[in-house]
């Protein structure tokens, strides 16, 4: 979205698709040793020299999994990124280039384009990620932008949704809630936007909560820490659907039960208070809100002394024998079975 509507639009027919790709990733620089080729043949070449290779890749389609009305180009850029980068971490991989491919209607002219790039641009710098290929293409019904993701392991440093064991704790990174509040923000504002155009929203006591939304940021650091602490989660998945969600595939790909303890997940103050403003309950805004994109996973209970304290990590909850299966344990003690309320793209009001 252009904030100046006077400036000078230059429309995509002038470039041609090749034309378009060559304007738009002249000022992504090649940075890693893996990317022998990137962008300018047939196809990128990747030499990861003996370490596996992690891909992910997804799509978001405006008007779905954004809307343009308060999501600015730059951050969507940006965003569209961290959704990608965020799958490889979860992985426990080292995230190393991305492709970039877009379907866009005419009503974007190149200038926004630009703007799309810039944040694609930061993201790829913030987090030392190479572009390195893509795809452009016209759209009758907006933007759409496919990302796929490419990072590296080894083999021995892989971590899946199916390794969690019974008695394992189950941790949380960062706090939860943050991204569902602030889009929850972001909507009242439209709405009050619809009924007075000259009404300029005050957003700076929600800027925690917004920011989480817009501009989300993967676990790059978790990756990083693990390593660091020496220590080896047993399972790991991101949270982009909601924590009950997401607990649910651990439980499923691991075949484990589990108790999430309501008093233990985190979140930050500003969740809270924007909860009881919206008189929405911040439990279950933590269990199904998603977008949050920490990441959650198991550990066994002997490494528990190399994350006691550390401020990036929750303790949560415990991994139980399948048949037990998966249960929040309310603040009154009560055993809720846990469901997957997160956000399905395929439902009506997903």
């Amino acid at each position: 979205m252009l904030e100046d509507k006077n400036q000078e639009k230059t429309d995509l027919e002038k470039l041609g698709e090749f034309g378009l790709i060559d304007h738009l990733t002249q000022h992504f620089p090649i940075t890693r040793t893996s990317t022998v080729k990137g962008i300018g043949d047939d196809a990128a070449i990747l030499d990861f020299k003996g370490f596996k290779t992690v891909v992910s890749t997804d799509l978001l389609i405006e008007g779905v999994h954004f809307d343009l009305s308060y999501m600015p180009l730059r951050h969507l850029g940006y965003k569209a990124v961290m959704v990608n980068l965020s799958d490889i971490y979860a992985m426990n991989a080292e995230a190393t280039q991305i492709t970039v491919s877009m379907a866009v209607s005419n009503r974007f002219p190149l200038e926004a384009l630009e703007e799309l790039y810039a944040g694609i641009a930061l993201a790829t710098k913030t987090y030392n990620v190479d572009l390195v290929g893509g795809d452009t293409t016209s759209s009758t019904t907006g933007l759409i932008i496919s990302i796929t993701a490419i990072g590296k392991a080894k083999a021995t440093d892989i971590v899946y949704r199916s390794g969690a064991k019974e008695n394992d704790l189950l941790v949380v990174t960062g706090d939860l809630g943050g991204a569902y509040m602030g889009l929850q923000v972001l909507e009242r504002e439209k709405e009050v936007f619809k009924v007075n155009p000259n009404n300029q929203p005050d957003l700076e006591p929600y800027s925690y909560i917004v920011e989480r939304q817009l501009k989300p940021e993967a676990r790059k650091d978790m990756f990083d820490l693990f390593k660091k602490l020496d220590v080896h989660p047993t399972s790991m998945i991101d949270i982009s659907d909601g924590l009950s969600s997401e607990i649910l595939h651990l439980c499923k790909h691991s075949k484990v039960g589990c108790h999430l303890y309501e008093d233990k997940i985190p979140l930050d103050p500003t969740v809270i208070s924007a909860c009881e403003e919206f008189h929405i309950d911040s439990t279950m805004v933590a269990l199904s809100g998603g977008e949050d994109y920490e990441l959650l996973f198991t550990l066994d209970q002997k490494e528990f002394p190399k994350i006691k304290g550390n401020p990036n990590m929750t303790v949560v909850g415990h991994m139980t024998a399948e048949q037990d299966g998966a249960h929040l344990i309310s603040r009154n003690n009560a055993k809720i079975p846990l469901t997957a309320q997160g956000w399905n793209s395929f439902s009506e009001n997903g």
